[in-house]
């Protein structure tokens, strides 16, 4: 069967993320007693799906000063420079390299930018649809992608994050990362 079967309403094009229908969030485990959420406000990127959508890319930017943890006090020591250094470092980015079928779906192989860093990071992808037209006249795309990093791997690490407890660190290095996508088609 071919990809594109598998995909219902698939349309090749370039497509606009939507930030107002889109979200970046991440989760860490906190003390080993919670899971924290979080997010990123401010974002933007492009999907291009081609005729063959293993083929297909994707490239975005996040503002890192747009964190939000729901904790004011938390959010400006995690723009600080020992950690997001967003002076520094004011975008993060994700450019996919490859598009790749496994047992589950679909794989998007990319490479992560964080405080000057790269590093791959693949994220598994679960489409949601397609849309066409909408009620206002727009064909639009959702997807979803699931990942996650080790935080030391982009220099995110400080005597406190990890202040070790017993069976864990404060913060866990582990965080997980969900991206809830909604795209339209440029015309």
């Amino acid at each position: 069967m071919s990809a594109t079967a598998t995909i219902p309403g698939y349309t090749a094009g370039r497509w606009d993320i939507d930030p107002a229908n889109s979200a970046v969030t991440f989760t860490v485990r906190h003390m080993l007693v919670n899971t924290m959420h979080g997010r990123f406000n401010v974002f933007a990127g492009e999907v291009v799906t081609r005729e063959n959508p293993l083929e297909s890319t994707v490239a975005a930017a996040i503002e890192t000063s747009s964190i939000d943890s729901n904790d004011r006090e938390r959010d400006e020591h995690l723009r600080a420079p020992e950690y997001l250094d967003v002076s520094a470092h004011p975008l993060m980015s994700y450019r996919s390299t490859a598009l790749r079928e496994d047992a589950d779906g679909y794989v998007l192989d990319g490479e992560l930018t964080l405080k000057g860093m790269s590093r791959q990071v693949p994220l598994w992808l679960e489409p949601g649809g397609i849309l066409a037209p909408d009620p206002i006249g727009k064909t639009r795309m959702g997807i979803a992608a699931t990942g996650s990093i080790d935080r030391a791997d982009f220099g995110l690490s400080s005597e406190l994050l990890d202040m070790p407890l017993i069976g864990g660190l404060l913060v866990s290095r582990r965080v997980e990362i969900r991206i809830d996508i909604e795209a339209t088609l440029a015309r």
